[in-house]
């Protein structure tokens, strides 16, 4: 198995159609969070952010984004027992 694909925020983007801006806030409010960062500081998103960001757009059809955070959130939490 070679190396997982990491992707830049322009890939992103380009295969999400969602902005910089957007995604930049997204990592901010802590609803997708980056791999990586190269040398110079960019950010790097694993493959799952893909799965992440349409679930969260999913949500915000139906939901204010506070609420969606809060939904996303406890999707990340691991179940107890």
């Amino acid at each position: 198995m070679g190396p997982k694909k990491l992707y830049k925020i322009g890939e992103i983007m380009k295969y999400t159609g969602l902005s910089r801006q957007t995604i930049h806030n997204y990592t901010m409010m802590g609803l997708i969070s980056e791999a990586e960062r190269t040398d110079s500081g960019h950010r790097l998103y694993g493959e799952g952010v893909f799965d992440k960001l349409k679930m969260i757009e999913m949500y915000k059809r139906h939901r204010p984004l506070r609420e969606v955070i809060e939904l996303m959130k406890k999707e990340s939490r691991p179940a107890k027992g």
